[in-house]
């Protein structure tokens, strides 16, 4: 199941990937990125690309679909909790508001079809 949705997730264009700890945050964009697991190690990104990430899919527990109200619009995204509760990765939906701070109903719409394929929260 962690394969599969962080697949679908890396064929979206304007996905932004963020690893964040309490001292370092990267991102990377999401857009057509390769995606292989070896094991328990899911690879986003090839090793020889200046920017990739190694997901250890034994320690993902819980994946959540997360509509965030902002003061002037909402945030979509798709995070990843280990064992103890803590975001590991998140997926964040980018350009889903014009200029004009009105919601993008298309990308709306692929949000909504993944968060449908799979629930809002999901137990790995």
């Amino acid at each position: 199941m962690l394969f599969d949705i962080l697949s679908d997730l890396v064929k979206i264009d304007d996905i932004l990937l963020i690893v964040k700890s309490l001292s370092t945050t990267s991102e990377i964009k999401g857009n057509s990125l390769n995606i292989k697991q070896q094991e328990k190690w899911i690879t986003i990104g090839e090793n020889d690309d200046p920017a990739h990430m190694h997901i250890n899919s034994e320690t993902i527990k819980t994946i959540e679909f997360i509509q965030e109200e902002k003061p002037e619009r909402t945030s979509f995204s798709v995070v990843f909790f280990d064992r103890k509760g803590d975001r590991s990765l998140a997926a964040f939906f980018t350009k889903m508001h014009d200029d004009k701070k009105r919601l993008n109903l298309s990308r709306k719409k692929i949000y909504d079809n993944l968060q449908k394929k799979y629930g809002s929260i999901i137990q790995v």
